[in-house]
């Protein structure tokens, strides 16, 4: 996982006005927590936030105020629901070699048995443990072949090395279903005949 970095700086006024003249200058306030500090309120320029928060699980190594350095990883992203511009951003504090739980994708590749089966994503992420300066992006899961009633477990999915299930083994991950929309259509015909025999 590569590391982004990223230059921040302490911010000292709050409230909507103050995050509004923050947005204006293309900047995203942000609130850096963890290890047991105090809460670090920071402004981060907003492109390089935003191209950082294009990969999953980002590692930010921030320079705040060319004085401190530190690493964190975003945990909540607020994002304007219309245009879609960051809002703020939660950063956790991390050190390296620290175990942090994450969610990561799931990926899928491959194609179900022939018959028109779904596939529904149970969970879209699965939660892992994973070291601060190692987290995995996404994990790759083949579907090759399942059909109605097959599913995968989170003990089924291949992790990379160092990383560990933050949840039950027996959770369903992937669960492959039987298509209704047939039965849906015959059902209607035949209530259709019934008027119609009325």
């Amino acid at each position: 996982m590569s590391e982004v970095k990223i230059s921040a700086a302490t911010r000292t006024e709050f409230g909507k006005g103050a995050a509004r003249r923050i947005r204006r200058e293309d900047k995203v306030p942000g609130v850096l927590y963890g290890h047991g500090s105090d809460p670090l309120h920071v402004t981060l320029p907003g492109h390089d936030l935003l191209m950082a928060l294009r990969t999953p699980n980002v590692l930010i190594a921030l320079d705040i105020d060319g004085k401190t350095k530190e690493l964190a990883i975003p945990k909540a992203v607020q994002r304007d629901p219309l245009k879609g511009f960051l809002e703020h951003v939660d950063l956790l504090l991390v050190k390296r070699g620290e175990q942090v739980n994450v969610d990561i994708y799931v990926h899928t590749e491959g194609e179900l048995a022939p018959g028109g089966f779904l596939l529904e994503h149970v969970l879209n992420a699965l939660p892992v443990e994973a070291e601060a300066t190692h987290i995995p992006e996404s994990v790759t899961v083949s579907i090759e072949g399942l059909s109605a009633g097959d599913s995968i477990l989170a003990k089924d999915i291949t992790l990379p090395k160092g990383t560990t299930l933050a949840v039950e083994e027996d959770t369903v991950v992937l669960q492959v279903l039987a298509a209704q929309a047939e039965e849906a259509v015959e059902g209607e015909a035949t209530e259709g005949e019934e008027a119609a025999e009325a």
